[in-house]
């Protein structure tokens, strides 16, 4: 595993807003600083778990994402929320941890 970023909920407004209707959540681009934090808002009716919504997670680059979810608490189901990357939201001791397979050889 590789770490990509870490997402941090807020309801506040930040620079550089990116929102992302289809996944109804707005977001900061985590590549704008070297630590890889990204801000996320979630909209009022973003289908996700409260753990998600509300608590910080790490993201990591896997090379298989199917194999890295076998035993996991997955909270998320795969997904793609842009083209050339498939997500997963697992639980980890009380944590949200999002596991996520570039598909087009980019990062």
């Amino acid at each position: 595993m590789k770490f990509n970023h870490i997402g941090i909920p807020t309801t506040a407004n930040f620079e550089g807003e990116i929102d992302l209707p289809h996944l109804k959540i707005t977001v900061s681009d985590h590549e704008d600083n070297p630590f890889g934090i990204q801000w996320q808002r979630y909209w009022e009716d973003a289908p996700y778990p409260d753990l998600v919504k509300l608590v910080p997670h790490v993201a990591f680059e896997v090379d298989d994402l199917d194999s890295a979810l076998i035993g996991q608490n997955i909270i998320i189901q795969p997904n793609s929320p842009s083209d050339g990357v498939v997500v997963a939201f697992i639980e980890v001791n009380g944590a949200p941890v999002e596991l996520m397979q570039y598909t087009n050889g980019t990062q």
